[in-house]
């Protein structure tokens, strides 16, 4: 009788064996940000390119160099838009034209994928599975922080590719691509490095969003204070201006973008290995403190929920809206000196601005976007915390879920009003300090003249929290920034005035420059109503998550 060893395992790993747990944990999050990633990308390269390609017709040989000179010298200009170079070529127009929106939208989308994909996981409890084998905290870092830097790189490839396709000329389109890309990964480090800092991913994601938006801040203020201009060199966004792609050309301030991505970077590796999961680097003090008298009502609950937001939002807008009402003189005198560019302006659909009513009412219905989204993301703060399961324990009692939402809707409403309301106060207090003529009932009545299109965010955001409640935001900011996007399409390429009225801004009146268009304003309010309620009924009749 003989015994023979059994074979030995093999060594390679069978076909369909599990990966490692480094590579899952790749896979997973590049499957969490890949959608966002193939969405911003379009919209970048393809927003880059179709103004690249207008630009023959809308701009070229409209201009003379006189004009050109005083566009770029004028300090309205360039703290509103950013420095005007090369404007005699597409490249360089596109990057004045477009430079800052993009960069500003992949940098906010990739400082809250940043914390989604780290803080978000870990106060959802899904990172514990992960970490409770042999992956830790730091490898999840880490990973988020390569995928999300690859996303930026694929951003920035899409811009290059769109102003390539454009036939502009190689060295600008790659090194606008590289400040584009450059800023969205300056954005997801930032929300990684926030997800370390704090134990809340929508704190995280407003610390994250605040450093990049008060980076835009030190742009403009750079940009229109010589003496400050030192300024631009703290942020992304003011470091278009110093490379100045198709004018200048110039690579080695891409070297500052290169240090503005490691710093927070290698900061969230460093803080992610020495601390608890679950926990932030920044604790609070533990102490007793009286519970505040709005928690003993429904309504007081969601006026305690909005409160803080709602603050947030308002001082961003005011400050945005003073520096507006602060520019308005500038602003008029150079209209009023170069006429050909207020023709172009009423070509855009701007036909008033060389007055200060008609400068006032062309800004506030850009005030609409912001407000929007400020009801959006409230509604998508109520979905998160479903999600999260925060919610449960208030659900136990004898709460009906309409009832909740109605309340939380209603404190949201009243929230856009104040946000919009502040932006109009604050036009009023800039204008007022240079003198431009606008009066206090002017300013408030073009600013809360756009709240119906933030209503229409709100009905939109109700409607998804009933019947697609992992789409809460994006549905619910389509009817602001969608709408604005249709108009401007619309306008640029002619199309007939029923696809143009299906945007809300065709129905918003240049206030104060005209009166109120009454009839807009109730068929807005009416379908922002129609779009609540059948979003109530599906959340009363669909499951909870979480």
């Amino acid at each position: 009788m003989t015994t023979r060893t059994p074979p030995r395992a093999a060594a390679t790993a069978r076909p369909g064996a599990p990966a490692s747990p480094g590579t899952a944990v790749r896979r997973l999050t590049v499957r969490q940000v890949r959608r966002g990633t193939l969405v911003v990308a379009l919209l970048c390269g393809g927003l880059t390119a179709f103004v690249a390609q207008q630009y023959e017709q809308t701009f070229s040989g409209a201009v003379g160099l006189d004009s050109l000179a005083a566009l770029a010298d004028n300090p309205a200009i360039r703290t509103l838009f950013g420095p005007a170079l090369a404007l005699d070529d597409p490249g360089g127009f596109t990057v004045w034209r477009t430079g800052t929106v993009a960069a500003v939208l992949a940098g906010i989308w990739a400082a809250l994928a940043g914390t989604r994909v780290t803080r978000g996981e870990e106060e959802a409890g899904r990172a514990d599975l992960l970490l409770a084998g042999r992956v830790r905290p730091a490898t999840l870092v880490r990973t988020a922080l390569g995928v999300l830097l690859t996303a930026g790189a694929v951003i920035g490839a899409a811009v290059v590719a769109g102003m390539l396709a454009a036939g502009t000329a190689v060295t600008g389109a790659v090194l606008f691509g590289a400040l584009v890309g450059g800023t969205a990964m300056a954005g997801g480090a930032l929300g990684v490095l926030a997800g370390q800092l704090v134990t809340e991913r929508r704190s995280a994601s407003g610390l994250a969003v605040a450093v990049l938006l008060a980076g835009l801040l030190a742009r403009m203020v750079g940009d229109g204070v010589a003496s400050l201009a030192w300024l631009q060199w703290l942020s992304p966004f003011g470091l278009l201006g110093r490379v100045a792609p198709y004018a200048l050309d110039r690579a080695a301030p891409l070297l500052v973008l290169v240090v503005l991505v490691a710093v927070p970077a290698v900061l969230a590796a460093v803080l992610a290995g020495g601390r608890d999961v679950g926990s932030g680097r920044w604790r609070g003090r533990d102490r007793a403190r009286t519970p505040s008298r709005l928690l003993r009502s429904l309504p007081g609950f969601a006026v305690h929920r909005v409160r803080r937001p709602t603050l947030t939002w308002s001082l961003g807008v005011g400050a945005y809206y003073l520096l507006i009402g602060l520019l308005a003189t500038a602003m008029l005198d150079f209209l009023r000196d170069n006429p050909v560019f207020a023709e172009l302006a009423a070509d855009a659909g701007f036909a008033r601005l060389a007055s200060v009513e008609g400068y006032a009412a062309s800004l506030f219905s850009l005030l609409a976007v912001p407000v929007g989204a400020y009801a959006a993301a409230r509604i998508a703060a109520v979905a998160g915390d479903e999600a999260a399961s925060r919610l449960t324990l208030l659900y136990s009692r004898p709460v009906g879920r309409v009832r909740w939402a109605g309340w939380e809707a209603v404190a949201v409403a009243v929230g856009t009003v104040v946000v919009a309301a502040v932006g109009g106060l604050a036009t009023w207090a800039g204008a007022s300090w240079v003198d431009a003529g606008l009066g206090l009932g002017g300013a408030l009545g073009g600013a809360l003249s756009v709240v119906p299109v933030a209503l229409l965010c709100l009905g939109a955001a109700l409607l998804a929290l009933g019947w697609f409640p992992q789409a809460v935001l994006a549905v619910g900011v389509l009817p602001a920034a969608g709408g604005y996007l249709l108009l401007v399409l619309a306008d640029s390429f002619g199309w007939p005035s029923w696809v143009r009225g299906l945007s809300p801004f065709a129905h918003l009146a240049a206030v104060p420059a005209d009166p109120v268009d009454v009839a807009g304003l109730v068929g807005m309010l009416a379908v922002a109503l129609v779009l609540a309620a059948a979003g109530l009924a599906g959340y009363a009749r669909r499951d909870l998550r979480g």
